[in-house]
């Protein structure tokens, strides 16, 4: 963040007292074109800067209209009971594997409720551009979870290999997703199925970004 751009939100808070947060953010997404290629403001990924800025003393940002989630506070998640009927097999009994885009409230609600209870992470949050995946075999059976979301916004050693600098990196971080969360349910003890997930997942990913956001992805990352 350059000087240069404090000080345009600086003098946007001044000149508009009566702005509250989100409008705040929604104006900086306009005047610095902060969208993605389907034109939805990058609204919350501007808050979370903006917060970072005020935190660090270097804008005064209006109260909030509502109480801050205090950290370590989590949201909610409704927890539903799953079929832990164990499923231990060769692969090709399972195939074909499908993986399900998690779109809707009900899936919604299915995919928070699996991660939250079996991953060592539990569900937390997404933010930004995300999409989720129910992998489920030839039956129609959940055998796991996968979440991709943000990609890190600075990160030396992937940096250095993909050999961009920062105004690189800040032109092209929307081509990257972090594989947040990947849950092969504790139940699931079939050889080869984890691995076979992950390679369907990567072949079909870009292509349901394309259709989600306007545009594809170039790497995947993951910290795990």
């Amino acid at each position: 963040m350059t000087q240069e751009r404090i000080d345009e939100i600086r003098a946007m808070i001044e000149e508009n007292p009566n702005m509250g947060r989100t409008e705040i953010s929604r104006q900086i997404c306009r005047m610095w074109e902060w969208q993605s290629p389907t034109g939805q403001f990058k609204d919350i990924s501007a808050r979370d800067m903006l917060r970072a800025l005020d935190k660090a003393g270097k804008i005064a940002l209006p109260p909030s209209k509502k109480p801050a989630r205090k950290a370590g506070n989590r949201p909610v998640i409704k927890h539903l009971k799953h079929n832990m009927e164990p499923v231990d097999c060769p692969i090709e009994d399972l195939l074909p594997i499908r993986l399900d885009t998690v779109s809707g409230a009900a899936a919604n609600t299915e995919f928070k409720s699996y991660i939250d209870q079996f991953h060592y992470l539990a569900f937390d949050r997404t933010v930004g551009e995300n999409m989720k995946y129910i992998a489920r075999d030839r039956s129609g059976t959940p055998l796991a979870c996968l979440l991709y979301g943000s990609a890190a916004w600075s990160c030396a050693d992937r940096d250095r290999f993909i050999g961009w600098d920062k105004k690189q990196r800040a032109a092209n971080l929307a081509l990257l997703t972090n594989h947040v969360r990947y849950l092969l349910f504790p139940w699931i003890r079939v050889s080869n199925l984890s691995s076979h997930i992950l390679a369907l997942a990567a072949h079909r990913i870009s292509g349901d970004w394309q259709d989600k956001y306007g545009h594809g992805l170039a790497c995947l990352e993951t910290f795990v």
